[in-house]
């Protein structure tokens, strides 16, 4: 039996962790909002990311002069080093940036495109029926690295060798693994077998384990000629040079055609009104504006009297999802490739038609798209590894970032001696013929990575995202409906349980017809879901996949940043 003093701490612990966090604005018929700390408040700078060494970085770049586009990239550059079962330079990047000295939003869509020599016909001629998750043929043009170039030309202020410094000083030195990294890292072993992936990742033919000092001076090398020679040595010089060659001998289709042509596109983000907030997201190949079609939904409904996370709630949540993802199965794409009616989407007379189609006391089995008149587009969705950031500077310049690899480590092909794996978004191309999504060169796929964006009265609001494959625009949804229905702080909002909903019609043409899968966590209450399935959603248990958030939102009455960062991941929020 303890001793009294040990029980004592016990009891205390338990306390702590289970007391209801402060509501931001409104009563506690909030419900169950519990929060795993306070917000981080600071009035210079904030930085929120899923790994505190990477928050470090960004704030010692804030620190030293830099801004927060500045402090983003260098955070991402951690990153890449830190958790690369979710992105790195392999990988694609898409952001929302707030410029205070134009006080407007900026959108850059900097994710690559398919190989100009790999054509559907071939793969069809192969066997391949759709496409492959891993190996050479998913394989997209790396956009990372002209993302960050791009971000930097326009907004950044200290030169980009001083940017990337901590990434290269961490890849020589080493870090100690984080723990749910060193859990997810343990799965790369499935990888093991793919050309490069052992020897960069699987030092003595295993995983690092939590703790374990990892070092990767392969990638030091590589950050250290991209800080020198700038974004033309990763796309035209030596390190294209490395890449071609390496896809050469393993079967992959990119040249260095592929990388001297590729280029990021400065986009406009696109917004909707939420009960007088405007969120903003960007536009397709990414599903951001899904999260709008679901808030025009809901908006018409009283979401704070059914009482957060009830029976009603989730309903009405998980309704407006199915419905919303039934027009991203058809209609999101490239835009390069097809016309999507983006202002048709997100307009309020188009959600008051497809609003209609949500009963309130029953779980729709089956729906379709609006009928807009565009031919069918879209991609196969499955889960995604990717890593989110956010970074404010003391002058109200605010970044929201997002990158990824797409499934774990991506490919599993890592280029000869260059430290980092290739991403498999190509896996998100359909190969049906006559889809605006199917595979053709030269062409961005489906995307499901999405940085969010909100401001009140056109100024800055709050910078956030939830990363995870199609649980992103659910997690959007979700985190807001807690912030301006419910009252919640940042802290509780990211806290609060979720819910996912998976089995809405898949861009690949599969229908929806048993009402997908409704996944719970374990804080939602038995009878809530007990009362879902007498509504007819199939309750579905699920100890993943309900996203990773980070989130600052701006105080303007005090003129100090707000920071929250969710238990779900190693990260942390901070500021100074």
């Amino acid at each position: 039996m303890p001793a009294p003093g040990m029980m004592l701490g016990l009891v205390v612990l338990t306390v702590v962790v289970l007391m209801p966090a402060r509501a931001c604005g409104g009563d506690r018929i909030t419900g169950r909002a519990f929060a795993t700390r306070s917000e981080v408040i600071a009035r210079h700078g904030m930085a929120a990311t899923s790994q505190p060494l990477a928050t470090q970085i960004a704030l010692d770049i804030l620190k030293r002069g830099g801004n927060a586009v500045d402090a983003a990239i260098a955070a991402n550059a951690a990153l890449g080093l830190m958790e690369p079962t979710g992105n790195g330079v392999g990988g694609d990047l898409f952001a929302i940036v707030w410029d205070a000295k134009t006080q407007r939003l900026y959108g850059l869509n900097a994710s690559g495109r398919s190989p100009f020599d790999l054509t559907r016909e071939w793969l069809i001629e192969q066997g391949h029926e759709q496409m492959p998750n891993f190996g050479p043929l998913p394989i997209t043009v790396p956009g990372c690295v002209d993302g960050w170039f791009e971000l930097h030309e326009r907004f950044g202020q200290l030169p980009m060798k001083d940017v990337l410094a901590p990434a290269i000083r961490y890849a020589r030195e080493g870090f100690p693994v984080s723990e749910l990294i060193a859990y997810y890292w343990s799965f790369g072993r499935r990888l093991k077998d793919y050309p490069g992936f052992a020897d960069t990742f699987l030092p003595d033919g295993s995983a690092p384990a939590k703790g374990e000092i990892f070092k990767n001076p392969a990638l030091a090398g590589t950050l250290e000629k991209i800080a020198v020679g700038g974004r033309d040595v990763f796309y035209k010089g030596k390190l294209a040079d490395v890449m071609d060659a390496f896809c050469r001998r393993v079967g992959c289709f990119i040249r260095k055609r592929d990388f001297a042509e590729h280029a990021s596109t400065w986009v406009e983000p696109v917004s909707t009104n939420y009960r007088d907030y405007d969120v903003w997201e960007l536009p397709p190949n990414g599903q951001g504006i899904a999260a709008l079609q679901m808030l025009n939904i809901l908006e018409a409904y009283d979401l704070r009297s059914m009482g957060h996370n009830s029976a009603a709630y989730l309903h009405h949540l998980t309704e407006a999802k199915k419905i919303a993802y039934e027009d991203r199965a058809r209609y999101y794409a490239d835009p390069d490739f097809v016309s999507v009616p983006i202002d048709k989407l997100i307009s309020k007379e188009y959600a008051a038609e497809r609003r209609k189609l949500l009963d309130p006391q029953r779980a729709a089995r089956r729906l379709s798209a609006g009928d807009l008149n565009v031919t069918r587009a879209g991609a196969k969705l499955r889960e995604g590894d990717t890593i989110y950031l956010t970074v404010a500077d003391k002058d109200r310049n605010m970044v929201s970032l997002i990158q990824s690899n797409y499934r774990g480590f991506g490919s599993g092909l890592c280029p000869d001696g260059l430290g980092f794996c290739f991403q498999d978004r190509g896996a998100l191309f359909a190969l049906e013929e006559g889809h605006p999504n199917v595979y053709e060169p030269h062409k961005r796929p489906f995307h499901t990575i999405i940085p969010a964006f909100v401001t009140k009265d056109g100024k800055p609001f709050l910078s956030f995202g939830v990363m995870g494959g199609d649980m992103q625009p659910q997690g959007h949804v979700q985190v807001l409906c807690n912030i301006i229905d419910f009252g919640m702080n940042l802290q509780e909002a990211g806290d609060a349980a979720r819910f996912h909903h998976t089995g809405s019609s898949e861009p690949t043409g599969e229908i929806m017809t048993d009402g997908g899968r409704l996944a719970l966590e374990s804080a939602v209450d038995a009878e809530v879901r007990r009362a879902l399935a007498r509504m007819g959603h199939r309750i579905h248990f699920a100890t993943g996949g309900f996203g990773g958030y980070q989130a600052i939102g701006y105080d303007a009455e005090n003129d100090v940043y707000i920071g929250a960062s969710e238990s779900r991941k190693d990260g942390q929020a901070a500021g100074y």
